[in-house]
């Protein structure tokens, strides 16, 4: 259940997440996945969620929970490096699935959970992690600029075919959109309202921020286009020579 992206581009970092979390036939439930955590200034980390809703909220919760009642504690608001961070979620990952995984199990309830964690801080370029349902973590690349959590095979597709490190901001956030749409079509377990954010390389400001309900003019012109251009492309590649369209 949900879907959600980062991408570490040249021109910076670029984050989009969907919000259902339930999609029955007569309930459809929403909760933002993304949550971001700026000193303006000084570092933009943003974290984005897959997986059982529990746990990674309570991995969040707790890393709040204990930053509000010991600042002088390890945390997102005062980790030294982005790959301290990163590994401050998967320690907190690790530590709610080992307390509440058996539970679940017990009940027949999936226990996994993933991160997407990324951001700047200062004194070091932007960076980007996946990070596993185990605590573990790998970081992008210039070989793989972008990672996808939760129901990522439908949208994978385009983000192959376009994205590279240099790709631009604007044209990446169109894929990503696409990506999105494509997902949401053959998925019901994804939908909005999307949530994206776009942070420009050494800016430390999390501002450009945007988020897209079902009847987004723009995510309809998106949606729209996408679909006629498919049709086009089609419409456009010559036919196979061994067929013969005149055989009845």
């Amino acid at each position: 259940m949900t879907y959600c992206i980062g991408l570490n581009l040249e021109q910076g970092l670029l984050f989009a997440s969907d919000s259902r979390t339930n999609a029955g036939v007569d309930d459809v439930r929403r909760s933002g996945k993304m949550r971001v955590y700026a000193s303006e200034g000084e570092r933009v980390i943003v974290t984005l969620s897959a997986g059982n809703l529990s746990l990674t909220q309570n991995a969040m919760n707790l890393l709040e929970h204990r930053a509000s009642h010991d600042p002088q504690r390890p945390g997102i608001g005062n980790a030294r490096s982005m790959f301290e961070a990163a590994q401050l979620v998967g320690d907190a990952l690790r530590e709610i699935r080992a307390r509440d995984a058996a539970y679940l199990r017990d009940s027949g309830v999936d226990s996994s959970g993933s991160f997407i964690v990324g951001g700047q801080i200062q004194g070091e370029a932007p960076r980007l992690f996946l990070v596993y349902s185990e605590g573990n973590f790998i970081e992008s690349s210039p070989e793989t600029p972008y990672f996808q959590t939760g129901e990522s095979k439908f949208g994978k597709p385009i983000l192959d075919r376009v994205i590279t490190p240099r790709t631009p901001m604007s044209e990446a956030c169109k894929c990503v959109l696409v990506s999105f749409d494509s997902t949401m079509r053959s998925n019901l377990s994804v939908g909005p309202p999307l949530d994206l954010l776009l942070y420009r390389r050494d800016s430390f400001s999390a501002g450009l921020r945007q988020r897209l309900e079902e009847d987004d003019p723009y995510l309809h012109t998106v949606r729209t286009e996408w679909n006629e251009t498919l049709r086009r492309g089609v419409r456009a590649l010559p036919g196979p020579a061994w067929l013969d369209d005149t055989a009845p």
